[in-house]
């Protein structure tokens, strides 16, 4: 009987630790856990609550009107404008910032005496002010006294009103888009360029990959296909999400050209204070970025090598 005393006593006591183990875990992550409460959970759920609803700043009764916001959605021609605007801008954006920072980062690779320089070179645009970085933007697009229309015509081409066409301002903002991207995309494929093996390199030479593109094939891409599906994500979810330079330069302008999600639901809740319908907006706008990234993660997560 003692010895069996002696056997529950120390299990006794292992289960206790193991609960006051538990107890010091929950009071670490409640902080963090009643943040994500307040400022995620709460806001998205008081969102889609006023989605169905009439509800309009300043005014303090409201109404559940149902599906009736989704339902305007439909035939809104300045939603499915804007939609399409963020359609295209990210179709741009996101395969030029990756494909622009992947080559960055391998010529800066390549090149280890001026890596630094070269890197917080490319890094500046995204530590940098964009609303700042918008008027410079706004300089340079300048159908007059822009640098770029003077060079168009140094070379003989005349110069469009980049930001003054509805023809042109899209792809305008694209361009300061895949600026504003291709530092960032960059600094997170050189840190898996830096974490691939090179003795995999000389592996693939004695296997007979001689060239760079071989080596690049073989051994580069592969390696890179956690921080490539990493990369993908962050860039169109930045891509979908832009705002500030609409807002800064465009306005939306002009007829709604440039006109994007984020800027109309700003326009409909902040200006129009129809927060009812702009939370209708935004709903869509959040079950569009979960089915890209579960489409992302559904397709490419597949295809990428972990070890």
């Amino acid at each position: 009987m003692a010895s069996l005393a002696s056997m529950a006593i120390p299990g006794h006591s292992a289960l206790a630790h193991r609960r006051s183990e538990g107890r010091i875990a929950w009071m670490l992550v409640l902080p963090a856990i009643t943040l994500l409460f307040l400022f995620v959970l709460l806001p998205v759920a008081a969102v889609v609550v006023l989605g169905f609803t009439d509800f309009e700043l300043g005014y303090g009764k409201f109404r559940f009107v149902g599906f009736e916001n989704y339902a305007h959605l439909i035939t809104d021609r300045t939603f499915r404008k804007s939609l399409w605007n963020t359609t295209v801008y990210t179709a741009i954006v996101a395969p030029v910032s990756i494909l622009l920072g992947l080559g960055i980062a391998m010529l800066i690779e390549s090149e280890p005496a001026a890596r630094s320089v070269f890197r917080t070179a490319y890094f500046l645009p995204v530590a940098s002010l964009i609303v700042a970085m918008a008027t410079v933007w706004q300089y340079m697009f300048h159908p007059t006294i822009g640098p770029i229309n003077a060079l168009l015509a140094l070379a003989g081409l005349p110069g469009p009103n980049w930001l003054g066409s509805s023809g042109t301002v899209l792809y305008s903002l694209s361009i300061i888009g895949v600026w504003q991207s291709a530092g960032f995309n960059m600094v997170l494929f050189l840190a898996g360029l830096t974490a691939i093996p090179r003795e995999l390199y000389a592996a693939a030479e004695v296997d007979g990959a001689k060239s760079s593109l071989d080596r690049f094939l073989l051994v580069t891409w592969p390696m890179l296909g956690p921080t490539t599906l990493f990369v993908i994500t962050i860039s169109i979810t930045n891509a979908v999400k832009v705002f500030e330079t609409v807002k800064t330069l465009t306005e939306g302008g002009p007829n709604k050209a440039s006109e994007v999600l984020l800027f109309t639901i700003y326009q409909e809740g902040f200006v129009y204070l129809r927060v009812g319908y702009a939370s209708a907006m935004t709903v869509v706008f959040l079950l569009i970025l979960v089915v890209l990234m579960f489409l992302q993660y559904r397709i490419l997560d597949r295809r990428v090598h972990y070890t």
